[in-house]
């Protein structure tokens, strides 16, 4: 293709790709400038002021470890459900695979709802425990089981179709040779799993960064207990501190922005090691 045709082709995208830019503006780009806007409407010094503010901080570094935390055990847990969901043949398999992604399809403020209806002071578990002084909602093993419920299909999405797709030869030409199943697991089937347990990792740690509604139930919002990034926008933005709330939402989006980034880095990598490979 020379210069000319491929000069052609980018006068013809234009046309759709501004139409894109012009439906995009209201709906997604400018809500996100304003985040921006706001935040640094009292210059760069404020700004910075109202993120070091010790709650601003502890809600920041509780949303980080809670999605750290998060996405590693839903790493191995989803992993592991991806695979027994894909390489084994059970009755009933197909529909707890649609149970295991009801968490997508369902409001996230129902998870927490249900979270608090088995382990909460009323709940059917939490009821029992709560003579023993044990209560885990309203501390930071509720925030994380809230978060590891929410999450868990954003795994097994990213793993399971994978797997779906390894060829069943490669696995059967290990144990030919003597291969245990863990050995072929290590040497086999982890390799190709890899680029799709990085992408699960990082949707589940963006998504659990991010998570509200299924937090706000469990957590109790306690201020420097159990408050996280989101919950704390929440609540300066109901007591009318905008620039403590732009200021920390503002952080949320760049990391938001630079996770989503990885992931479309990590899948781009993942299709074009297909291409080499088939």
């Amino acid at each position: 293709m020379n210069s000319k045709e491929t000069k052609e082709r980018e006068r013809s995208s234009l046309l759709p790709a501004g139409f894109l830019v012009l439906v995009m503006l209201p709906l997604m780009l400018l809500p996100l400038a304003a985040v921006f806007l706001f935040a640094l409407e009292e210059g760069p010094r404020m700004f910075l002021a109202a993120l070091v503010t010790r709650d601003a901080l502890f809600s920041l570094r509780f949303s980080l470890i809670i999605a750290f935390l998060t996405a590693a055990i839903n790493l191995v847990l989803g992993t592991f459900a991806a695979f027994v969901l894909s390489k084994t043949r059970f009755p009933g398999r197909h529909q707890l695979g649609i149970i295991l992604n009801l968490p997508v399809a369902i409001p996230t403020v129902v998870v927490g709802t249900s979270l608090l209806l088995l382990w909460g002071p009323i709940g059917i578990i939490g009821k029992m425990l709560d003579p023993l002084g044990i209560q885990p909602m309203f501390t930071v093993f509720g925030v994380l089981l809230a978060h590891i419920f929410v999450t868990f299909p954003y795994m097994v999405g990213a793993v399971k179709p994978v797997l779906d797709d390894l060829p069943i030869t490669y696995e059967e030409a290990a144990i030919t040779m003597g291969a245990t199943r863990w050995q072929t697991f290590y040497h086999v089937v982890f390799p190709a799993l890899r680029g799709g347990m990085i992408t699960g990792a990082l949707l589940a740690f963006a998504h659990s960064l991010g998570e509200f509604g299924a937090t706000v139930m469990v957590s109790g919002n306690l201020r420097l207990r159990t408050q996280t990034a989101p919950l704390y926008i929440f609540s300066q933005f109901e007591s009318g501190n905008l620039a403590a709330a732009n200021s920390v939402a503002a952080i949320l989006a760049v990391l938001s922005f630079v996770l989503f980034s990885l992931i479309l880095y990590w899948t781009a990598q993942s299709g074009s090691r297909k291409v080499r490979q088939g």
